[in-house]
């Protein structure tokens, strides 16, 4: 028996598709259509595509059992922002974590409190706090 493998990363249209439902949890269409804040806004035909395809690529379920059917995540929030950070790591900054993170604060400073975390982490041994 052949292991399937992992769902691809997802677009970023994809991605916000993937809050609403880690949000929220189960959702109809019409419900993550709604959810959606986007300008310009999304029409509820492309969501419904875009569950279709995400389904395809094993990003999400759908439960079939009622009238209108409920899609959920199939993958949960850690995993999928783990394999895009090295996803990252490996194409734009050859796997050095420290080029991520130098670049990440060029990029947008870190609130004190973000700071205080980060150095509680690496005190902690690269642990990310998880014991």
């Amino acid at each position: 028996m052949s292991q399937k493998p992992p769902a691809p990363n997802p677009t970023n249209a994809e991605l916000e598709i993937l809050r609403v439902l880690w949000r929220r949890g189960p959702s109809t269409v019409r419900y993550v259509h709604q959810a959606l804040d986007r300008e310009p806004p999304v029409g509820y035909t492309t969501v419904l595509k875009l569950l279709q395809i995400m389904i395809e690529k094993g990003l999400v379920t759908r439960d079939e059992a009622s009238r209108s059917h409920v899609y959920q995540a199939a993958v949960s929030e850690d995993v999928t922002k783990r394999r895009l950070v090295s996803d990252l790591l490996d194409r734009a900054f050859e796997g050095s974590a420290l080029g991520l993170v130098m670049q990440a604060l060029a990029a947008r400073p870190a609130s004190r409190e973000d700071l205080q975390r980060i150095k509680q982490i690496l005190d902690q041994g690269n642990t990310g706090g998880r014991s």
